[in-house]
Formats: C-alpha cells, structure tokens, sequence
C-alpha cells in the first residue's frame, strides 16, 4: 500500500515540476514576442505618422533646419534609419556618421560605427531605435555633448 501511495505521490509531483517547467517556458517565449511586437509596433507608428507628414507636404529637414541641426549622427540603421538617411539625402542636413551595435554588417551609404567607437562632435543624435531610446538615451548622454532626440519625437513634432 505505501508503495502504491509513494508512486502515486511521485508521478504527482513529476507531473507538476514538468508543467512547471513548460509553463516557465512558454511564458518567457510569450514575454519575448510580446515585447518583439510591442517593438515593432511602435516602428509601425512613427512610419504612420511619418507617411502622414509626408502627405501633408511636411518634411523632416524642417525640424533640423529650425533647430539649427547641420551635422548628425543617426543611431539605429534598420528600417527607420534607413527612412531617415533617404530623407535627408540631397538636403543640407550632413549625416556624419551612423551608429549601429550590428555596424559590421550593414551597408550604406555613410560610415557606421559601433556603439564602443570614438565619437566626433555632431549636432545631435537621433536615435531611430524608438523603442528603446531611454536606455540608448543613458548610454549616449556620457558619450556626447548635445542633443540626443527621437525620431518619434521629431515625426510627431513636424
């Protein structure tokens, strides 16, 4: 009988510390989509509004040239960087340089540098990594000395 009930008992308890185990790991894999499309709905929003500008007639390069911005650096190369680098292509905005953790595999058209690299003085940084500019914020603030900005801030500002 105490066998019967020492199995029982035991099968019990395996059972639970399995379900435990997978419940863990769906619930980190749900976790990990969730901020995934958390991410990459806040790129969706700031090219709605972007294509919204655009329809409008307004510009990017206004917000620059009223703020008196003639030299940047673009942190963050991926689908907003890119957007941003075309705006300001054949305007009077230089873009210096790009920042980029992934800089050794990404193309384009100006120099990407890694986070860990030597700085030159630019005007500002503007950050296309929406949604992690508070922690990128952090970092950049002991690096530069001017104005770390937003893309979402500057599309929502036009």
């Amino acid at each position: 009988m105490k066998k019967g009930i020492i199995s029982t008992l035991s099968f019990v308890c395996g059972g639970a510390a399995g379900i435990s185990s997978v419940w863990s790991a769906l619930s980190k894999k749900t976790k990990e989509a969730q901020k995934y499309a958390d991410k990459h709905l806040a790129i969706m929003q700031v090219m709605n509004q972007w294509i919204i500008n655009k329809q409008e007639g307004k510009s990017l390069v206004t917000f620059f040239e009223e703020n008196g911005y003639k030299t940047i650096a673009i942190y963050g190369m991926s689908y907003l960087g890119e957007r941003l680098e075309d705006e300001l292509r054949d305007s009077g905005i230089k873009i210096a340089y790009a920042i980029d953790k992934n800089a050794e595999n990404i193309y384009a058209d100006v120099e990407v540098r890694d986070p860990e690299d030597a700085m030159d003085e630019v005007d500002a940084v503007i950050v296309t990594s929406v949604f992690f500019f508070d922690e990128i914020e952090e970092q950049l603030e002991n690096v530069f000395d001017c104005p770390i900005i937003s893309l979402e801030d500057i599309v929502q500002e036009v």
